[in-house]
């Protein structure tokens, strides 16, 4: 009887029933990005409306407060922003498969698919490698995975330098957007402490109920029994537990930072020709530094882009026994990319006399 069911649905059913089910999931992944949003706004209300306006009776602390809660909230949307909107990048088109080539080598043995990859990639720029020892290719993308880059199952495509998705942001953390949330997390962090910091000593008063009708005549303006003391209340409380979350996160991917380390190669390191390598993209902290905020200081705080190097090719802690001719691939990668990749690669160019392998005994 179902199947007979099944055979009188109209046409087009199905496919009408996974386009709905596909816009509830793309809705769905906005949710904790709309819930930032709105704790972030009900906290600009409780602070600025609730605790400057009603609350604070001196003008210079309300004028302190007012100026440096908007430097702080301003800076915190803006890498919200970059963080959120920043497109992870697109890999280049040389890394891609042809058709042909790929279902034939879907179709081979483990030998065969190792000799057909490494023809392929003859001329690309990769290094790391399977824990077989393969050239590391995306059976669903179709393609060479570049160095440091990986498939996100929630975006379904292949990322430059992928760290991890994060759904408090809708998107790929990578090597177009690490940077901005880096920022992020800094931002927010000193954006709760400054609320919790400045929300403190009404918190007391209210807790304590020592701001009462008899006693604190500036308290007139705003009912102790009214909603205008919870929001001051619950507000040292949401910025207090927020920056407790983010002082391990934020320490954590600074650690990262002066390791050079994905979040995915902090769990697996990358794989080269002489094997497992967590610090294979290691340069030493100054450099691993500059390498994701740029070697110009004027940007370090700015959510503008200023990280270095393309996102396809990464300088190397160390050498492998096929130095000369990785170092030939990214010298001619770096030549092709200056006149063939404006179209179909990142619009950052490469920067040639950074790609190169260093020897750990010149590391900053």
């Amino acid at each position: 009887m179902s199947v007979e069911w099944v055979k009188t649905m109209p046409p087009g059913i199905f496919s009408l029933q996974g386009t709905a089910c596909t816009i509830c999931v793309r809705v769905f992944k906005w949710c904790p990005v709309l819930f930032i949003t709105a704790v972030v706004a009900w906290s600009y209300y409780a602070y600025v409306i609730q605790l400057c306006f009603f609350t604070v009776d001196n003008i210079f602390e309300k004028v302190f407060y007012l100026v440096g809660y908007h430097v702080l909230f301003a800076t915190f949307a803006w890498s919200y922003w970059q963080t959120i909107f920043t497109e992870p990048g697109d890999i280049p088109k040389q890394f891609y498969v042809p058709q042909p080539e790929a279902e034939r080598l879907e179709k081979e043995q483990e030998d065969s698919q190792r000799q057909m990859l490494e023809r392929l990639a003859k001329h690309l720029p990769v290094s790391c490698r399977t824990i077989n020892g393969m050239i590391r290719y995306c059976e669903k993308c179709h393609l060479i995975k570049p160095d440091r880059a990986h498939h996100c199952s929630v975006c379904g495509r292949c990322v430059l330098k992928m760290d991890h998705h994060c759904p408090w942001v809708n998107n790929c953390v990578s090597f177009t957007n690490y940077k901005f949330f880096i920022l992020f997390l800094a931002y927010s962090l000193v954006y709760c402490l400054f609320v919790a910091a400045t929300t403190l000593q009404y918190f007391i008063k209210f807790w304590t109920m020592q701001c009462f009708w008899g006693r604190a005549p500036h308290c007139l303006r705003n009912d102790l029994e009214g909603w205008g003391r919870f929001h001051i209340l619950f507000l040292f409380f949401v910025a207090f537990m927020f920056a407790i979350s983010l002082v391990s996160l934020f320490g954590y991917h600074c650690y990262l930072v002066t390791v050079n380390r994905s979040t995915l190669e902090s769990f697996r390191p990358p794989i080269f020709r002489t094997g497992p390598d967590k610090n294979g993209f290691s340069l030493g902290r100054h450099a691993n530094f500059n390498e994701v905020f740029g070697d110009d200081w004027h940007y370090w705080f700015l959510p503008i882009f200023s990280s270095m190097g393309d996102g396809v090719t990464y300088p190397q802690r160390m050498v492998d026994e096929d130095t000369d001719g990785l170092l030939n691939n990214r010298q001619r990668w770096a030549e092709n990319d200056e006149g063939d990749h404006s179209d179909d690669a990142l619009s950052h160019p490469a920067v040639p006399d950074q790609q190169v392998a260093v020897r750990a005994d010149h590391l900053v």
